[in-house]
């Protein structure tokens, strides 16, 4: 009697990782094996940066506030300490979306910062 191997599941199961894999280059677009390799790589590569994106994002935050800081007087670690002395509770992506797209309201924000580094000084 012949071993059954169930086909029909197998054979879907290769089609799914084929349709996933579809603009891959060369055969690992085509060959099963090749395939399957490529997908999970792919599928590595794309946790890993899902994390990575998160810090990317964060250094992004942090650059734009820094330069937006610097032109109102004031380095980055000395708007951070100046705000959490204020008790000012706005997140990096908020400052660095005020950075860029509202300057003076930004600006406020920074002199707040520097009133609490004098009044604690």
């Amino acid at each position: 009697m012949p071993r059954a191997t169930n086909r029909v599941a197998s054979h879907r199961r290769h089609r799914e990782v084929i349709k996933a894999v579809k603009g891959h280059r060369g055969t690992r677009s085509k060959l099963w094996g090749k395939a399957n390799e490529s997908l999970m790589r792919a599928l590595q590569y794309a946790y890993r940066d899902r994390r990575n994106r998160k810090r990317d994002l964060r250094r992004l935050w942090i650059t734009r506030i820094n330069a937006a800081a610097r032109l109102n007087g004031l380095s980055y670690s000395q708007l951070m300490h100046g705000l959490q002395l204020a008790n000012v509770e706005i997140d990096r992506k908020i400052l660095a979306d005020m950075a860029v797209k509202e300057p003076q309201a930004f600006a406020g924000v920074v002199e707040q910062a520097k009133q609490a580094i004098a009044a604690h000084s």
